[in-house]
């Protein structure tokens, strides 16, 4: 029997924190599915298609079957529907740990049958977030430590179009 798990998040920009989860998770199930969804509390600097272009590139060479699918539900649905067993979810922080616990609990609620598996985020990657990659870029930082080589790339060049802060 394949074990499934589901990797979900908005991955707007996909950082080295997920990165590490995905190659983490990756060895934890025989396929890793990568869920790229919406989220309507945030605004994202990339498209639905942008984000799961550059997760596809990034994790080509990443040990492991890994999928990379886009999806608009709820997650439990989501799990159910590609056969998952485990919910992957990454931990940087005490805060992380309070939300993830929450979601959780809700989760198993609507299906008892998908466990919720977490991974602390490597202790160099714990700071990164995406929403603060998305600030630091904004306002001409330097985000070379918080994204491969090729995401930087497409955040200045996205950061360009759109015009820096504080200028």
């Amino acid at each position: 029997m394949t074990r499934i798990g589901v990797y979900p998040g908005t991955f707007d920009p996909v950082t080295l924190g997920h990165m590490d989860i995905i190659r983490r998770g990756a060895k934890l199930v025989d396929r890793l599915v990568i869920g790229v969804t919406t989220n309507p509390s945030k605004s994202p600097m990339f498209t639905l298609d942008e984000r799961m272009e550059m997760v596809r590139r990034e994790v080509e060479g990443v040990a492991g079957e890994i999928h990379v699918v886009a999806f608009d539900s709820l997650l439990m649905d989501f799990a159910e529907r590609e056969g998952a067993k485990v919910i992957v979810r990454g931990l940087r922080a005490v805060a992380d740990f309070e939300y993830e616990y929450q979601m959780a609990g809700m989760n198993q609620q609507i299906n008892p049958r998908v466990e919720t598996v977490f991974l602390m985020a490597d202790v160099a990657l714990q700071p990164i977030a995406s929403r603060l990659v998305k600030e630091i870029a904004m306002y001409g930082g330097n985000i070379a430590k918080f994204v491969t080589p090729s995401v930087c790339e497409d955040v200045v060049q996205r950061v360009e179009k759109l015009g820096r802060k504080g200028s």
